[in-house]
């Protein structure tokens, strides 16, 4: 039988390569419902090709947009907005709800897809960072199945398959390092958005690029290990490995270490969330170890890169913390993009952010929501404090 999936981000650089995949396997899946932001030429072609049962786009203008462009009978089956989101995310005839939505607009159609029964394909990081136990709380009440799309998370739950959970030491995260891994700190205070989108290894979209060159994407990834695979933050080391090869390992008790290695495509950790415990052969060129050549680690500098650091702050003081410096990073992020702040002040506006900000317990989504809210406005000033002169 064909797997029913639904995509929230599908013109995202995950959603494009998750119905990459689709097509190839189309007798295993089929796509019931996208969730689209403001692309609208590219979310045409999607329904055209893949022919969806409902669409959801960001705004109410957009929609009217779209019901022009789309043959009669479209009218009732387009939404918009967090309702839209949630409509595709609960859609009846999904299976599993792929999470590519990038930023905490992911949180609530994730968690409704979640209370609906929904098995989830996750790569929205930002929905475990922000609520991490009540999401998995919930996980485990409603038995769905919650997979990772993130190569890193995806390497560490096949690691995992070697050993007992009471067996690991710790688990390793690797990252590459970004664009800026042998500049001093100096050079950062220079860099522009350009260089920071040009990751070496992938080819990401913009907010995760950036994330990437001050590796905070890291520390995000830090927390999400921490409620993902229920292990403490002592216990979650991240290494640099430029050569992005080697995408994670679990080291047991024993003194073993598992890793999982693979070329740097998404379409592997996807086409794995879609089809576990199957593998499919997948149109890629295999990893050709000789023309690898070094494969490299080290610890990362804390100095240079201290929004690695804050975020193992964060993942400690638990509660709305974790929301709180999320939600100041994609403020920073958006200011330095728009060429507002440079690129140092972007741990600097989330580190304001957090110390000005009272922390309490995350009992519901809407005090994380509320914490979320409450950090955007905070990090919008503190990031005009630091605005670069004309």
């Amino acid at each position: 039988m064909k797997k029913s999936i639904s995509i929230l981000g599908s013109t995202g650089s995950i959603g494009r390569n998750v119905l990459e995949v689709i097509k190839q396997f189309p007798e295993r899946f089929k796509v019931a419902a996208l969730a689209a932001g403001q692309n609208i030429p590219l979310l045409l072609k999607q329904v055209e090709k893949f022919s969806p049962s409902i669409i959801s786009v960001a705004n109410k203008d957009l929609a009217g947009d779209l019901i022009q462009s789309l043959p009669a009978g479209w009218g009732d089956k387009i939404f918009w907005g967090n309702e839209g989101n949630i409509r595709v995310s609960t859609f009846p005839d999904t299976d599993t709800v792929v999470s590519a939505i990038v930023g905490a607009n992911g949180l609530l159609p994730t968690f409704a897809a979640v209370e609906a029964g929904k098995n989830i394909a996750l790569a929205n990081k930002e929905t475990l960072v922000m609520a991490g136990r009540l999401v998995m709380e919930e996980v485990r009440q409603r038995n769905v199945s919650l997979y990772p799309v993130d190569s890193e998370h995806s390497a560490i739950f096949q690691s995992l398959a070697a050993g007992r959970k009471e067996d690991v030491a710790k688990i390793i995260l690797t990252a590459s390092g970004g664009p800026f891994l042998k500049f001093d700190k100096q050079q950062l205070w220079e860099v522009t958005p350009d260089q920071a989108l040009a990751h070496p290894n992938w080819d990401m979209g913009n907010k995760i690029s950036i994330d990437s060159a001050t590796l905070m994407n890291k520390g995000l990834e830090v927390i999400e290990a921490r409620w993902l695979f229920d292990i403490e933050p002592e216990k979650i080391e991240v290494l640099v490995h430029p050569q992005s090869i080697v995408h994670s390992m679990v080291e047991y008790l024993d003194g073993s270490v598992i890793s999982q290695m693979g070329i740097p495509d998404m379409r592997i950790p996807i086409a794995y969330a879609l089809s576990y415990p199957e593998r499919f052969k997948i149109d890629l060129p295999p990893l050709d170890l000789p023309k690898c050549g070094n494969l490299s680690f080290h610890l990362p500098d804390f100095s240079q890169f201290p929004a690695l650091e804050l975020s193992y702050e964060v993942c400690k003081m638990g509660g709305t913390a974790p929301a709180i410096m999320n939600a100041a990073n994609e403020v920073a992020v958006a200011a330095f993009l728009a060429g507002n702040i440079r690129f140092p002040d972007i741990a600097n506006v989330v580190s304001k952010t957090i110390e000005r900000l009272p922390k309490t317990d995350a009992n519901d989504i809407q005090t994380v929501l509320d914490a979320d809210l409450a950090a955007r406005n905070e990090a919008e000033s503190v990031a005009g404090s630091l605005a670069v002169s004309a």
